[in-house]
């Protein structure tokens, strides 16, 4: 949380305010000329400003992982890394337990919250004591893909489990079985489930770790997770949703019988025979779109007040394209292999060829508008995907770029002289002055014997001693110990500047 006192200044800031009018005319801004740290903050800060949620979309997995690193630093309850696959959704298997895993985790998250905001709008008290919590996903362009059972499907076979409730164990195994959990003796790893008299213990594989149902007759009397290593008690939870371990359960039910048939036309015998005795298959999602005529992104499970960033709309059309035009020919391929033994059958004669569940980007860009949608570009000479021939995206409208105007900090490691006297102009041009450092107290000494003042403020929250601070024009300093690589910056556009590590002393965490 170290930054979220900087992400509370910027949404202060009237700059915010005014982006947040022009959002609501126009439904989408193109924020150019800002560098991955700065489109953070201030992507949380226009969010958080009007008590959204946020979707961050980028080109790469390692991409999202650096937002996912820097988020969780921004004031965001919770941050949700959703996992992706390159795969062609057509193929044979499974994407790793692990995608599908992290998948259903963001899921559940976003399940729980729906719940409990539809309990909070039937409640008469206007001040719930659970509140929609704040929450952040990062995720590839792959997540826009329809990829997904439509949200209505997947809820059906979520068990939203809360203290208090009744609870009937016979009842809750066979649920368990349907939906693809093992009784085993003793959970030891996700996709398991235990009884010991009026204890179950279940590892979801949507949750970190497992957790212990304790039943006082009918009645669900305590859930704490518990360590699978120790089978210790941990922490009580309130609430629990526990997913299906994977999507084919939901996938192969939804199946009718002439749709069967089509499936097995895929199949081999052997697998036929397994697919026959209601075993799940291996590689079903590639039937996703014979079970649902209209499959769903992760776009149909975000709240209405979800704000959407994209980051780096061309490098996330161009990465997204080129998985498109290799889909687009395996997909011809599997449905020329369904045709096999006659070979002057086109594709588009093939009997039953796979509904087809992959788009461009710019069709999943077009399924974005529905939501208040920010275009975030580092180089301002990148801004506008209608000055660029080759792009396809035709949405958002065409608006005027904003400028951020960001820039590194011009300082050279271990020259805290020349740093102070940088910060000094900045402060005297009554710009804000953030350190953020794994050792405050040593960056505020270091500016002092340079006649810089400082002030370290250990609590990221103590929101009175730092607005004391900065109506004082003395910079603030703060304790960051996360993994992310942060890089200062000037914003002159919120009058803001940022010093970290690198600057200091050359680190770059």
């Amino acid at each position: 949380m170290a930054l979220s006192s900087i992400t509370r200044a910027l949404g202060r800031s009237p700059l915010t305010a005014e982006l947040l009018t022009k959002l609501n005319q126009q439904r989408c801004l193109k924020l150019t000329g800002a560098a991955r740290l700065p489109k953070g903050l201030v992507s949380s800060a226009l969010a958080q400003a009007r008590s959204h949620s946020l979707l961050v979309v980028t080109a790469t997995l390692e991409e999202a992982g650096r937002w996912s690193a820097q988020l969780e630093a921004m004031g965001w309850q919770t941050v949700n890394f959703y996992p992706t696959s390159e795969a062609s959704p057509y193929e044979p298997f499974d994407p790793e337990a692990e995608i599908t895993w992290g998948q259903l985790q963001v899921l559940a998250d976003l399940i729980r919250s729906e719940e409990r905001e539809e309990r909070s709008e039937a409640s008469s008290d206007p001040s719930p004591l659970t509140p929609h919590p704040s929450l952040a996903i990062i995720a590839t362009e792959r997540a826009l893909q329809p990829h997904l059972p439509p949200v209505e499907v997947l809820q059906s076979y979520c068990l939203t489990l809360q203290k208090g409730m009744e609870l009937s164990l016979g009842a809750f195994g066979d649920e368990l079985a349907r939906l693809g959990y093992e009784r085993v003796a003793l959970v030891e790893t996700e996709g398991q489930w235990s009884r010991r008299g009026d204890i179950v213990d279940v590892f979801p594989v949507a949750s970190e770790l497992p957790v212990r149902l304790e039943l006082f007759g009918d009645e669900l009397d305590q859930i704490r997770e518990f360590d699978p290593a120790t089978q210790r008690s941990l922490d009580r939870t309130e609430q629990l949703v526990i997913t299906p371990t994977s999507f084919a359960p939901i996938i192969q039910t939804a199946l009718t019988s002439e749709k069967a048939e089509v499936v097995k036309s895929y199949l081999s015998s052997q697998d036929q025979e397994l697919f026959e005795q209601g075993q799940f298959l291996e590689g079903s999602r590639r039937f996703l779109g014979l079970a649902f005529d209209h499959p769903a992104s992760l776009l149909d499970y975000l709240p209405e007040n979800t704000l959407i960033a994209i980051d780096e709309p061309e490098q996330c059309e161009a990465h997204g394209d080129r998985w498109f035009e290799h889909v687009e020919e395996h997909w011809g391929e599997v449905a020329a292999d369904e045709a096999d033994g006659s070979p002057d059958l086109s594709v588009s004669s093939v009997t039953h060829p796979l509904p087809k569940v992959h788009r461009s980007f710019a069709e999943s860009l077009a399924e974005v508008g529905q939501f208040d949608c920010l275009h975030l570009s580092e180089l301002a000479e990148e801004i506008s995907t209608i000055q660029n021939p080759k792009s396809k995206i035709q949405n958002p409208p065409p608006s005027s770029p904003i400028n951020l105007s960001s820039r590194p900090v011009p300082t050279i490691p271990h020259q805290f002289a020349r740093l102070a006297e940088t910060l000094r102009e900045e402060r005297d041009r009554r710009f804000a002055v953030w350190l953020v450092s794994a050792q405050p107290s040593r960056s505020v000494a270091l500016l002092q014997e340079h006649d810089c003042p400082a002030q370290f403020v250990p609590n990221p929250r103590d929101f009175l001693a730092i607005d004391k601070l900065q109506t004082q024009h003395t910079p603030v300093a703060v304790k960051y110990s996360g993994l992310a690589e942060l890089e200062g910056f000037v914003l002159p556009t919120f009058r803001l500047v940022v010093v970290t590590d690198r600057e200091f002393l050359g680190n770059t965490r």
